[in-house]
């Protein structure tokens, strides 16, 4: 990758992340020129409770031709939101990473390197030490364990810094699904998967909005979504309650012809009642899982919705195959920034600022950076689009702006 510049498009789900944008998309546009040919930043606003997406427009507004802020309707989830940012992606290449700083972009040519081999499709950028709490960091082993569990190879490797071929979303274009899994989804279209060391900084504004517990229902969402794992349990637990009531009821005929046993045993009994009762109730709340996870399916959930998005091409819901008439917007994206800032500017005006990063230092480049020219997408134009631009799999059904 180092001799051969690449085209990338580096996808961001944002959430909560009005102070830390502005720094790593300037940071975003200072490296990327050194590593790739043709470049975007998606911007995916993940419904963010706070005027995140006014941030985002006022980047877009700063660099249009490389950066495309997008806002979802609702709160989808972070694996949703990717799944908008690649629905929209352009380029042979792409980035995802978290909008909080821990990711450095810096470290995109690390990232990326192993893909100059061919047969290389997906890597995971690995920290060289976990910057979680004890609570986060057990979180994370359950989600990976999960993962796991799901058949998702190098599981423990799994990382939200990674860097894919775009056409593998061809394999999950036609998945609608509320509780995706990025890491699932892209299993299912590989198994030449590498991992890099990278170095991770430190969270200095905010704090994450995965908890222990919302960590915990993400693994529990992967592991019945898209595992048999549970069923299986469920499987060998019923033979080994079967293996145990049979040898209890030899004991009990055994000392029945000895004649130990004048009065059934209560000891016994309730014992047994304990073990099958314990044991069917919990099958049934697995089995309860599964049937809540096909319900969910059957009523065909988008997985995401836009509001607004700055470019033209792309899906608008997250519903593949379904087409639908154009709509003519009232609203401007800068009339829902501006509504945005005028909603939650007063309560963030005593925020904490974002504190500046040291100046990184120059890679070595012969001749100094190469000035390239901008990706130009043209004016936005709001009415029906006669033909958009043919994505990098026509399985992504483009819809009308």
């Amino acid at each position: 990758m180092d001799h051969s510049p690449v085209n990338l498009s580096v996808i961001i789900p944002c959430y909560r992340s009005r102070l830390t944008l502005p720094e790593l998309v300037r940071r975003l546009q200072k490296e990327l020129p050194l590593i790739a040919d043709l470049y975007e930043i998606i911007l995916v606003v993940d419904g963010s409770p706070d005027d995140t997406y006014a941030v985002a427009r006022s980047l877009e507004l700063e660099f249009p031709a490389t950066v495309r802020a997008v806002l979802l309707r609702r709160n989808y989830g972070q694996h949703n939101a990717l799944l908008a940012g690649l629905a929209r992606a352009q380029y042979e290449f792409t980035v995802t990473m978290d909008d909080d700083l821990q990711h450095r972009p810096e470290e995109l040519a690390t990232l990326i390197a192993p893909l100059s081999d061919p047969l290389v499709d997906l890597v995971y950028g690995v920290p060289d030490e976990e910057e979680h709490g004890f609570f986060r960091s057990l979180a994370s082993r359950m989600v990976k364990a999960a993962l796991a569990a799901a058949d998702v190879p190098s599981a423990r490797d799994v990382s939200a810094f990674r860097a894919f071929r775009t056409d593998l979303r061809d394999g999950f274009a036609h998945v609608a699904d509320p509780f995706a899994s990025v890491d699932v989804l892209l299993s299912w279209t590989t198994n030449s998967i590498r991992r890099v060391q990278i170095s991770m900084d430190q969270r200095t504004v905010g704090s994450s909005s995965y908890t222990f517990a919302s960590l915990a229902r993400h693994a529990m969402n992967m592991v019945t979504g898209y595992g048999t794992v549970p069923l299986k349990l469920v499987t060998w637990l019923g033979f080994a309650c079967s293996l145990l009531g049979f040898v209890l009821l030899l004991v009990v005929l055994v000392r029945f012809i000895a004649g130990d046993i004048a009065v059934a045993g209560f000891t016994t009994l309730a014992s047994m009642l304990a073990i099958l009762s314990g044991a069917m109730m919990l099958s049934i709340g697995i089995l309860g899982e599964y049937i809540g996870r096909l319900h969910f399916r059957s009523m065909q959930r988008p997985t995401f919705l836009v509001r607004v998005d700055g470019g033209d091409d792309g899906p608008r819901a997250g519903l593949p195959g379904t087409r639908l008439a154009a709509v003519v917007e009232e609203k401007h994206p800068d009339d829902i920034a501006a509504a945005l800032r005028g909603r939650y500017g007063a309560s963030e005006q005593n925020a904490p600022q974002a504190p500046e990063a040291p100046e990184a230092a120059e890679p070595p480049v012969d001749g100094g950076p190469v000035d390239r020219e901008p990706v130009d997408r043209g004016p936005v134009d709001r009415g029906p689009v006669e033909a958009p631009p043919e994505p990098v799999s026509s399985k992504w059904p483009p819809s009308p702006a």
